[in-house]
């Protein structure tokens, strides 16, 4: 737990040390809810009522913004692996007696407290957004938030541990991240689309919680999956995702090899 709690630490120094990083996890978030909130704003219906003005598109948009703040603070915290492993930082580390399990813990850990720091910060809007500010709800919110941080950084770090290039990241955020943020009921309700965007979305495990996090922060919302069935595929997909990253590093300790395949040379 101790190399745990330090490599966690680590990730906050780099993080208060690189404060641009603040800025790229919050601004792009913030201004895509600004100006796509307000310009459908009109033309929103969400669950099937007559169209809403600016602010219902917004109120609609806002968990789907604090998911999105979360991701990105899961990918900037996760993409120092690769830039860990080429500076040989991580092979320090593997060839010390800290186990797989707590290099992962450590590297997600931080990476989570990171993206919930800066997720639940968003929450100060809400008396903005005429939402109701509820403690126990305020509560609830804020522990799904760690719950989220903790899957997508998991997530993060296996995609992370597979390449040996910040490109090739780049390029999966692209082809994977970003699209299963978009069928996760963030950006439209899943009533009136496509049955196979409504198929999509069902598999998702973002969908659920999504689907927690705007039901703790608007009571109205309808539509939505079951409270059990949200927190359960939520805390599944946090659990899952550590428990696959946790295997894939003691499988594989050395990374992916100069051809971008899982090297199994081991450590001595």
């Amino acid at each position: 737990m101790r190399a745990s709690f330090l490599l966690a630490r680590r990730e906050f120094v780099r993080f208060f040390r690189q404060r641009s990083r603040v800025v790229g996890a919050v601004a792009p978030p913030l201004l895509m809810w600004l100006v796509v909130g307000s310009g459908l704003g009109r033309s929103f219906r969400p669950d099937g009522e007559a169209p809403g003005g600016v602010g219902s598109s917004l109120v609609f948009f806002f968990p789907g913004t604090i998911v999105l703040v979360v991701l990105f603070a899961a990918i900037f915290s996760t993409i120092s692996v690769i830039e860990d492993r080429r500076e040989g930082f991580l092979q320090g580390v593997l060839v010390s007696p800290v186990g797989p399990g707590a290099i992962v813990f450590g590297k997600v850990l931080g990476g989570t407290l990171l993206g919930a720091l800066q997720g639940g910060a968003l929450l100060l809007l809400l008396p903005a957004l005429g939402l109701p500010v509820d403690p126990a709800a305020l509560a609830g919110a804020v522990a799904l938030l760690f719950v989220l941080a903790f899957a997508l950084t998991s997530l993060g770090f296996l995609i992370a541990w597979s390449l040996d290039s910040t490109q090739g990241f780049h390029a999966i955020m692209n082809l994977f991240l970003i699209p299963m943020w978009f069928l996760s009921g963030s950006f439209f309700p899943a009533e009136g689309a496509p049955a196979w965007l409504r198929a999509a979305m069902a598999v998702n495990p973002l969908t659920y919680g999504v689907a927690s996090l705007r039901r703790a922060l608007d009571p109205s919302a309808s539509g939505l999956p079951s409270p059990a069935l949200s927190v359960a595929v939520t805390s599944a997909f946090a659990l899952g995702a550590a428990l696959v990253a946790t295997a894939v590093i003691a499988r594989y300790p050395a990374g992916p090899d100069r051809a971008g395949r899982p090297s199994r040379r081991r450590s001595s």
